[in-house]
């Protein structure tokens, strides 16, 4: 008879071979896209890391500095008022951005016809390119009457509004832009996850007179409420890599009024020549994303466990 641990050893062995011998396809056929991702994901994250501890010569490496260059970022005012504002832009994304796809899924869902063609139309803006999208919000927000908005107030015998130009609400007139591109793929992400609802329930809400906001109260939220939060934590990610739109809109004005951790990164990296600069504002954005990411994963996981 085998000792125990003969048999263990003969058990490793066994399941290393056949290791071995199952997987070695699936990793030649991964391998291009893994050394890809090393090369042009991982080593720069990792090469921007070190470099952000040196004083650099345009994109020379020139001495060690140590922390000196993240002291220089963390004490400006600048990054102090862009951090301020990213959360701000975060604010906005959740509290516009969160609820229309959602509101325009149900919509969706709830009709009986023309549903294809109300797909097409509402996926329609999220085609159009992110510079492409800024621009034209850019005109549409106008401070003279040349505007889309402004055109109209004046119809009514309104002044001309500087949209873009009061501080106050610069960031909320990007996130609408954002939210007016950007959430026809979340409606329709939010359209599948209906489809998937349990139509018997429907059916038993609709037999106990239940009508469409109690359906909604009872069957639909609980359902998407775990996609929902998956989305949310996936807007907290995006929100922190916002660049093009202030970037075409407003250049990060007025007085930095929507200035964003993207955008002061590529200030300090092409208009001030400071790389060193750039790559400190990246490490500390890259660090805020993994905290969103971690939780990210973790929604993720219990929503797929409670769907």
């Amino acid at each position: 008879m085998l000792h125990t641990s003969e048999i263990n050893l003969a058990t490793k062995k066994k399941k290393k071979k056949l290791f071995t011998r199952a997987d070695i396809s699936g990793w030649l056929l991964i391998a291009p896209s893994f050394i890809l991702m090393c090369v042009l994901i991982l080593r720069p994250q990792i090469m921007g890391m070190v470099w952000s501890t040196f004083e650099m010569k345009g994109f020379q490496v020139v001495k060690f500095v140590g922390l000196d260059n993240f002291k220089r970022v963390l004490t400006n005012t600048d990054f102090l008022q862009t951090f301020i504002n990213t959360w701000e832009y975060l604010g906005w994304s959740l509290v516009i951005g969160l609820l229309p796809p959602f509101i325009i899924a149900i919509v969706m869902n709830e009709m009986a016809v023309f549903r294809k063609t109300i797909r097409t139309l509402v996926y329609f803006p999220g085609i159009m390119p992110a510079v492409a999208v800024s621009v034209l919000w850019a005109f549409i927000y106008q401070p003279n009457v040349s505007g889309m908005l402004n055109a109209i107030l004046a119809k009514f015998g309104v002044e001309p509004y500087g949209w873009l130009q009061d501080g106050r609400f610069t960031i909320l007139y990007i996130i609408i832009s954002m939210t007016w591109s950007g959430m026809a793929g979340t409606a329709i992400y939010y359209f599948a996850g209906l489809q998937g609802v349990n139509n018997e329930l429907y059916e038993a809400a609709m037999i106990d007179g239940a009508g469409f906001f109690t359906r909604l109260r009872v069957v639909v939220i609980p359902y998407m409420l775990p996609m929902l939060l998956v989305f949310a934590a996936r807007q907290c990610i995006g929100v922190f890599q916002v660049v093009d739109q202030p970037l075409q809109m407003t250049g990060g004005g007025p007085n930095n009024a929507s200035m964003s951790m993207g955008l002061l990164s590529y200030n300090y990296a092409f208009v001030n020549y400071r790389p060193q600069l750039a790559m400190v504002v990246n490490v500390i954005t890259f660090c805020v994303i993994m905290i969103f990411t971690l939780i990210y994963n973790h929604v993720d996981k219990r929503a797929s466990e409670n769907m």
